[in-house]
């Protein structure tokens, strides 16, 4: 009898190690974070505990303020009060330059000589400001939400592509039949390995030593695999960057391209790489006909297609930004805007002018600064997708699929808990079998008889008005 043991396994010398487990020691759905070994020669270095799953290493504060969005926590707090997901954090910095400028001009005005010009400039240049920032903020949001839709697409084409393989891929007798359940297992394994690469790919991190990943494709000859560098992830940060990333000042932002550039040997394209090995695995499953329908086998190859696409639109989100000459341009415009506005606003507010500028500089850098942050929606930004909670789901999504194996028919609709005639009849499966068929069509047309608003009649309804038609011994055998 083996021993249970509650923590993960780990990589031996030896390639062909022997993993002892129990059932309370399964991980549950939620798998994809689990440190996974790889049973690969030479990889112990995916399980080395030193190396982050993450490069971001923040504590809970910090992840209020910058951290990715968790669907599954609830807030009370009102709105206009939270700062999760707030752009506020990011305009502490520009907000004091508004702040100091705005009171050596109020101080200039007041005690040395008045340089209050005539507001006529704040509806000129304002309609301006305006029409620029709709502009940048109608354009990042249709880039968020195609991003958005193309997940969604893998979402749905993930469950399909599950479904197929392990419903309508069959199994064969004996050892045969052992070796395609395994098979499965791992294609299944290789479309959650898939939506991960992606997600990792569409973040500039283009190894495979993460957690969430390298368990799935330790096992996979990949160029990401071959050009794997552990000390090209060790970096250290200084003070000053630290403290500049922390406030999202753009001097201090990071190459988000930097490792791929550091890398000496190819990368190739995971994701992509990814599809090669499920389509040999589909081929092989038409060639032995475990995947033997048509209808099935068309099914898994658009689903290939439908992954392929994903990749193109995704990429597609990614490197197609706003032109820079559009960037730079709404920058400068907005900036000339809210620094000149002090002169505009004295002659009228007089020392309200301060609070006012900072006031109208946080609607406009705010809106400035959503646009900026939803521009690449697959970042690690609060308001960036949460692509951490979909590759989650789907990994609990294959993980119900892949709990039992697949159902036939005739286990679960002759059981006599299966009502078919609900709610107009609580007899079970077996009794209206043994019934004519034409009372089963009877009953049928009843059901809709007893109340043609609704194919749900009560069953007081129902019974009453099956009596009118039916013998008095059918009606209370319903």
């Amino acid at each position: 009898m083996t021993e249970p043991i509650s923590v993960p396994p780990t990589v031996h010398s030896n390639p062909a190690f022997r993993v002892h487990y129990s059932p309370d020691s399964v991980v549950q759905p939620g798998r994809i974070h689990t440190p996974k070994p790889t049973p690969t020669e030479g990889l112990e270095r995916f399980t080395d505990p030193k190396l982050p799953p993450k490069r971001r290493n923040t504590s809970d504060l910090l992840r209020y303020f910058h951290g990715p969005r968790d669907l599954e926590k609830h807030t009370k707090w009102p709105i206009f009060m939270r700062m999760h997901g707030s752009v506020l954090p990011k305009l502490i910095v520009p907000l004091i330059i508004v702040a100091s400028w705005s009171t050596v001009v109020t101080l200039v005005c007041r005690f040395i000589v008045d340089l209050g010009i005539d507001n006529i400039l704040l509806t000129v240049t304002g309609l301006v400001v305006g029409l620029a920032l709709s502009f940048q903020s109608s354009t990042a949001y249709e880039r968020w939400a195609d991003g958005r839709k193309y997940w969604s697409l893998l979402q749905q084409t993930s469950r399909n592509l599950a479904r197929t393989i392990w419903v309508n891929t069959a199994e064969r007798e004996g050892e045969l039949g052992k070796a395609d359940l395994l098979e499965k297992l791992t294609a299944l394994n290789l479309i959650v390995a898939f939506a991960i690469a992606l997600k990792h790919k569409l973040r500039f991190e283009p190894d495979i030593a993460y957690n969430d990943l390298a368990g799935l494709i330790g096992h996979l000859d990949t160029f990401a695999k071959e050009a794997y560098d552990p000390q090209a992830t060790l970096l250290k940060k200084s003070l000053w960057k630290s403290v500049g990333e922390y406030l999202s000042l753009s001097i201090a932002e990071s190459d988000p391209r930097k490792y791929i550039k550091r890398s000496k040997k190819p990368l190739g394209h995971l994701p992509l790489e990814i599809l090669n090995h499920l389509s040999v695995y589909l081929d092989q499953c038409m060639t032995n006909e475990t995947l033997s329908s048509n209808v099935h086998q068309a099914q898994a190859i658009n689903s290939l297609s439908v992954f392929n696409e994903v990749i193109t639109g995704t990429e597609r989100v990614l490197d197609t930004p706003l032109p820079t000459a559009y960037t730079i341009s709404i920058a400068q415009i907005t900036w000339i805007y809210i620094l000149v506005l002090p002169f505009q606003l004295y002659d009228t507010l007089s020392w309200v002018t301060i609070p006012s500028s900072i006031a109208a500089a946080y609607i406009i850098l705010g809106l400035a600064a959503i646009g900026r942050e939803i521009e690449n929606p697959f970042g690690h930004d609060v308001n960036d997708l949460p692509l951490d909670t979909y590759c989650r789901h789907i990994a609990q999504e294959l993980d119900i699929i892949t709990a039992s194996p697949a159902p036939k028919v005739g286990d679960f609709t002759s059981r006599n808990e299966n009502l078919v005639l609900y709610p107009l009849s609580t007899a079970g499966y077996p009794e209206w079998k043994q019934r004519d068929v034409n009372e089963i069509r009877a009953a049928l047309r009843t059901r809709i008889v007893a109340n043609p608003s609704s194919a749900y009649a009560t069953k007081g309804a129902g019974l009453a008005h099956m009596s009118a038609g039916m013998s008095s011994e059918q009606t209370l055998s319903l």
